[in-house]
């Protein structure tokens, strides 16, 4: 990595006007270096796996589903509520396990090819804190719910 600096004698020779570009190499053999070892590392994907390709549908209530809202009181302790009512955690569970069961029975039994089990949809303030909700949702899991999913309101139009 030498450098000429001009001069060696003699009154005809000019100054050198060539840029140095050893700097400017450097940094990109370093940067390229970077890109090579990050780029793997940021990119890890399954091969063979494709994602489905679907819009956002607004969610379809149907009479078997299980509405349940969850904020936090005064105290600051979940509140859980049953479609309008409030329901403690030991209690969502039992009422769950007896929803369940009854709707499996209605559709002709854990047997039955074309069964389709309640979901469950959950309303959750935007102030109430995680344990809550996951409580909530661990509950539903536990009682054998396999659709758990949340309800939320749209932005404004135009905002």
């Amino acid at each position: 990595m030498a450098m000429s600096a001009g001069g060696g004698g003699g009154s005809s020779e000019k100054p050198l006007s060539d840029i140095n570009t050893t700097p400017l190499v450097d940094v990109m053999l370093v940067l390229l270096i970077i890109f090579l070892i990050a780029v793997p590392v940021a990119i890890q994907t399954v091969k063979g796996i494709v994602l489905p390709k679907v819009r956002f549908d607004p969610t379809t209530t149907k009479p078997e589903n299980v509405l349940l809202s969850v904020t936090t009181g005064a105290d600051g302790n979940c509140k859980v509520y049953w479609g309008t009512s409030p329901i403690t955690s030991k209690d969502l569970l039992t009422r769950a396990v007896d929803k369940l069961k009854l709707e499996i029975e209605r559709q002709g039994g854990a047997g039955n090819p074309d069964l389709e089990l309640p979901e469950v949809h959950i309303r959750g303030d935007v102030n109430t804190p995680y344990k809550c909700i996951g409580g909530t949702v661990y509950t539903m899991q536990q009682a054998g719910f396999a659709k758990v999913g949340f309800i939320s309101q749209p932005p404004p139009a135009g905002g």
